[in-house]
Parts: structure tokens; C-alpha cells; sequence
């Protein structure tokens, strides 16, 4: 049964351009990425930085990201995958959705890391410059989720209860329409954390890797009301999804950094490591 007001699923994810499919998942990915480099480009230029640098390193990072994202997912649901009946090969199906944001930024950074050695560029000052852009990356590439009908929260009787067809329902609920969009909360806080973290970088002055620790904590404190709404399989240690737990683990480490650095003195070398200055120019 249908409610007066709603939000609308899309009518598909996938189009065919001949025998290749287009699929809207990676194209809001695709979108997430571009966007990121377009900002941190534009951040490090502003700070007297070589915007090429950035490409160089978006090079590394993304599929280290990428693939990290993709393994903290599998790890932390491997019953999806190679429980009986199920099929392990799908563990590779990027396409379907299912890329966790903390191996994504664990994997991304060792890339990243990669990256600004070849630079010689901070691997601090780096981060700073682009916690803005991938806060930006993860508003967008969350509609990918809205695309795939999937990660929605509890059956919701509001009106922007997002419309959810009958094939992608929780088999608990298949008479059940409407859901929390979760996708679209999560996306709307992610913008107010890219606003909060520009202005913030330039209220104070952030260097150190101190507004990326910011970034941080201001993504997992949204994150953790969003997960309390979602109702999709998780794993559970003592009565909190897993997402909660990591959550509140990152969040903690992330204030205490704030904390144990605030007066911390800005570098003399902002971007470039010392030895390796000149070699950046």
C-alpha cells in the first residue's frame, strides 16, 4: 500500500550501451572521485602547492582505496559471500554495492602515502587538503546506494519515506512501501561536514592533519545516528551493528588527536617534506 507522499526509487540502476552495462553505482563512484580531486586540487593550489601533485596522487590512492573499501566490507559481512549457498566469486562484484569507508580511507591512505613519497610531499598536509573533497566524494557517492535500493533504514510512515520495490524489500517486510532513506540523510550530513570543514580551515588554520582529524570526527558522529536507523544485515557485538563500534572507536581517536595537538605549532615546511622540497618544485 502505497502513502500519499513519498520519495521514488529509481526505475533502474543498470543501462546498456550495447553489451556493456552502465551502471549508476559506479557511475555516482566515478562522480565522488572527480569531484574530490576537483576540490583538493583546487585547496592545494590555494596553499602554494602544485595542483598536478594531486592527480599524481589520486593515481595511488584510488584504487587503494577502492580495493581497501571492498575487503573491509567482505571481511566484516563474509557470510554474504561464502556461507552455503552462497557465491564467493561475488566477493569481487564491486558493481553491487558494498564498499566500507574505513577500509576505503585505511588502503586509500597507504596509497596516498605511496604517492606523496614520490612527491615528496607531507603526508599530513596532504590529508588536510583533501578531508574537504572526500567528505564531498562520500555525499555523492552514497546515491549509488539510492540507485541499488539498498542500505535503507526502518519501514517509516513519513512523507520522504523513500518508495522501495517489492524485489529489494527485507523479506521480515514485504508488504512494507516505504523506508528511512538513510542514503540521503547520510548525504545531506556529509555536506554540512565539507561546509564545516571549510569554514573551519579557514577560521583557524588547520595544519597537522588536524582538519582531517576533524573530518573524522564529524563523519562518524553523523554516522552513528544514521546506522541506528538502518534495519540491513549487519554483525552485532554486544547489541551495536559493527559500523556503530567502528564508529566510536574512530571518533574517539580522532577528538583525542584534536585534543593532544591543538597547540601544536604550525611546520615550517607546510607541504613539502625538508629534504625533499626542491625536488617538488
Amino acid at each position: 500500500m502505497h502513502h500519499l507522499a513519498y520519495l521514488p526509487s529509481p526505475s533502474q540502476g543498470v543501462w546498456h550501451l550495447g553489451p556493456f552495462p552502465i551502471r549508476a553505482y559506479a557511475l555516482c563512484i566515478i562522480a565522488g572521485i572527480a569531484a574530490a580531486v576537483w576540490l583538493t586540487r583546487k585547496r592545494w593550489s590555494v596553499l602554494g602547492g602544485n595542483p598536478d601533485d594531486i592527480s599524481d596522487i589520486a593515481v595511488w590512492a584510488v584504487p587503494f582505496g577502492i580495493a581497501g573499501g571492498r575487503l573491509y566490507h567482505v571481511i566484516t559481512d563474509p557470510e554474504l559471500y561464502f556461507k552455503a549457498g552462497e557465491q564467493p566469486i561475488r566477493a569481487l562484484y564491486i558493481w553491487d554495492g558494498g564498499l566500507g569507508i574505513w577500509g576505503a580511507v585505511a588502503l586509500g591512505a597507504v596509497g596516498a602515502w605511496l604517492g606523496c613519497r614520490r612527491r615528496g610531499i607531507k603526508l599530513a598536509a596532504y590529508a588536510d587538503a583533501l578531508a574537504p573533497g572526500l567528505i564531498l566524494a562520500q555525499a555523492i557517492g552514497r546515491w549509488g546506494n539510492y540507485f541499488n535500493q539498498e542500505l535503507y533504514g526502518d519501514p517509516t510512515h513519513l512523507p520522504w519515506g523513500l518508495l522501495i520495490d517489492p524485489a529489494h524489500r527485507p523479506a521480515a517486510t514485504p508488504d512494507i512501501a516505504t523506508y528511512q532513506p538513510t542514503f540521503l540523510y547520510e548525504s545531506l550530513w556529509d555536506l554540512g561536514v565539507v561546509a564545516l570543514l571549510l569554514w573551519a580551515d579557514r577560521r583557524f588554520s588547520f595544519h597537522s592533519g588536524r582538519l582531517f582529524a576533524l573530518y573524522v570526527a564529524a563523519y562518524t558522529a553523523g554516522r552513528g545516528w544514521v546506522e541506528a536507523l538502518r534495519d540491513d544485515h549487519a554483525n552485532h557485538i554486544l547489541g551495536l551493528r559493527l559500523n556503530d563500534w567502528t564508529s566510536l572507536i574512530v571518533f574517539t581517536g580522532a577528538v583525542a588527536y584534536l585534543v593532544l595537538t591543538r597547540n601544536r605549532p604550525a611546520p615550517e615546511q607546510a607541504l613539502a617534506e625538508p629534504e625533499l622540497s626542491e625536488a617538488s618544485h
